[in-house]
Protein backbone atom coordinates (compact mmCIF):
# COMPACT_ATOMS: atom_id res chain seq x y z
CA UNK A 1 0.00 0.00 0.00
CA UNK A 2 1.44 3.08 -0.91
CA UNK A 3 0.91 5.76 1.60
CA UNK A 4 0.98 8.87 -0.91
CA UNK A 5 -1.65 6.87 -3.11
CA UNK A 6 -3.72 6.69 0.62
CA UNK A 7 -3.11 10.47 1.51
CA UNK A 8 -4.44 11.67 -1.82
CA UNK A 9 -7.66 9.05 -1.31
CA UNK A 10 -8.08 10.81 1.74
CA UNK A 11 -8.10 14.36 0.30
CA UNK A 12 -10.77 13.39 -2.40
CA UNK A 13 -12.92 12.23 0.46
CA UNK A 14 -12.62 15.34 2.47
CA UNK A 15 -13.22 17.25 -0.81
CA UNK A 16 -16.47 15.16 -0.91
CA UNK A 17 -17.17 15.41 3.01
CA UNK A 18 -20.85 17.94 4.00
CA UNK A 19 -18.13 20.30 5.92
CA UNK A 20 -15.76 20.84 2.92
CA UNK A 21 -18.60 21.19 0.29
CA UNK A 22 -20.94 24.00 3.23
CA UNK A 23 -17.13 25.43 3.88
CA UNK A 24 -16.30 25.86 0.06
CA UNK A 25 -20.02 26.88 -1.06
CA UNK A 26 -20.23 29.94 1.71
CA UNK A 27 -16.39 30.95 0.75
CA UNK A 28 -17.76 31.57 -2.48
CA UNK A 29 -20.55 33.33 -1.09
CA UNK A 30 -18.71 35.57 1.32
CA UNK A 31 -16.09 36.50 -1.37
CA UNK A 32 -18.26 37.77 -3.90
CA UNK A 33 -18.86 41.10 -1.67
CA UNK A 34 -15.80 43.55 -2.28
CA UNK A 35 -16.40 44.71 1.34
CA UNK A 36 -16.62 41.05 2.96
CA UNK A 37 -13.05 40.01 1.01
CA UNK A 38 -11.35 42.94 2.13
CA UNK A 39 -12.45 42.29 5.72
CA UNK A 40 -12.07 38.77 5.50
CA UNK A 41 -8.52 38.84 3.74
CA UNK A 42 -7.41 41.39 6.63
CA UNK A 43 -9.14 39.19 9.95
CA UNK A 44 -7.30 36.12 8.03
CA UNK A 45 -3.53 38.14 7.61
CA UNK A 46 -4.16 39.52 11.28
CA UNK A 47 -5.23 35.46 12.22
CA UNK A 48 -2.27 33.80 10.63
CA UNK A 49 0.63 37.36 12.11
CA UNK A 50 -1.33 36.17 15.70
CA UNK A 51 -0.83 32.48 15.08
CA UNK A 52 2.81 32.84 14.03
CA UNK A 53 3.83 35.38 17.09
CA UNK A 54 2.05 32.77 19.56
CA UNK A 55 4.12 29.83 18.36
CA UNK A 56 7.21 32.01 18.58
CA UNK A 57 6.45 32.29 21.95
CA UNK A 58 5.98 35.82 21.37
CA UNK A 59 2.61 38.01 22.07
CA UNK A 60 0.18 39.81 20.07
CA UNK A 61 1.02 43.16 19.07
CA UNK A 62 -1.63 45.76 21.16
CA UNK A 63 -2.75 47.66 17.96
CA UNK A 64 -3.16 44.25 15.60
CA UNK A 65 -5.22 42.55 18.32
CA UNK A 66 -7.53 46.00 18.50
CA UNK A 67 -7.94 45.62 14.94
CA UNK A 68 -8.41 41.83 14.66
CA UNK A 69 -11.33 42.48 17.37
CA UNK A 70 -12.54 45.26 15.22
CA UNK A 71 -12.91 43.73 12.17
CA UNK A 72 -14.25 40.55 14.17
CA UNK A 73 -17.26 42.55 15.21
CA UNK A 74 -18.07 43.96 11.94
CA UNK A 75 -17.77 40.11 10.05
CA UNK A 76 -20.07 38.78 13.06
CA UNK A 77 -22.99 41.67 11.93
CA UNK A 78 -22.41 40.20 8.33
CA UNK A 79 -24.67 37.21 7.62
CA UNK A 80 -22.46 35.37 4.83
CA UNK A 81 -19.09 36.28 6.32
CA UNK A 82 -20.41 35.07 9.79
CA UNK A 83 -21.71 31.75 8.13
CA UNK A 84 -18.66 31.76 5.86
CA UNK A 85 -16.30 31.83 9.06
CA UNK A 86 -18.54 29.15 11.50
CA UNK A 87 -18.23 26.17 8.35
CA UNK A 88 -14.28 27.26 7.95
CA UNK A 89 -14.49 26.39 11.66
CA UNK A 90 -16.14 23.09 11.34
CA UNK A 91 -13.80 22.45 8.29
CA UNK A 92 -10.92 23.10 10.57
CA UNK A 93 -11.95 20.81 13.17
CA UNK A 94 -12.39 18.07 10.62
CA UNK A 95 -8.74 18.32 9.63
CA UNK A 96 -7.72 18.68 13.00
CA UNK A 97 -9.35 15.62 13.90
CA UNK A 98 -7.83 13.79 10.77
CA UNK A 99 -4.59 14.79 12.31
CA UNK A 100 -4.71 13.83 15.99
CA UNK A 101 -5.78 10.49 14.14
CA UNK A 102 -2.53 10.69 12.24
CA UNK A 103 -0.54 11.27 14.87
CA UNK A 104 -1.61 9.09 17.11
CA UNK A 105 -0.87 6.36 14.40
CA UNK A 106 2.86 7.92 14.59
CA UNK A 107 3.31 7.96 18.22
CA UNK A 108 2.99 11.65 18.70
CA UNK A 109 1.60 13.23 21.50
CA UNK A 110 -0.26 16.69 20.81
CA UNK A 111 -1.06 16.52 24.61
CA UNK A 112 1.64 19.63 24.79
CA UNK A 113 -0.65 21.54 21.88
CA UNK A 114 -3.31 22.11 24.46
CA UNK A 115 -4.33 24.98 26.24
Amino acid sequence: MNVYDQAHSLASAMKQSDEFKEFSRLRELAYQDNTNKELLDAYKKLQYKMQARLAGGESMDEEELKRMQQISALLQYNQDASAYLMAEFRFQSLLADIYKILADAAGINLDMLQG
